[in-house]
């Protein structure tokens, strides 16, 4: 999916283990950065998005 601006993770380890996110329209999409064109995509609404981030921040993940 060509097109979109992606932007890797600011906490990417140099091994490339990280994602890359997109924005479109009405959505947030998120792909393997090692993968890269290759990636499959997970499209997801931005208040989902925005929820899954915030967990990352509070650390909610076991």
């Amino acid at each position: 999916m060509s097109g979109y601006n992606w932007k890797k993770s600011s906490r990417s380890t140099q091994g490339g283990q990280c994602v890359q996110t997109s924005g479109a329209r009405g959505a947030a999409l998120i792909r393997d950065s090692k993968l890269g064109d290759r990636s499959p995509i997970l499209r997801v609404s931005p208040a989902v998005f925005g929820r899954f981030v915030q967990a990352i921040r509070t650390d909610r993940f076991e």
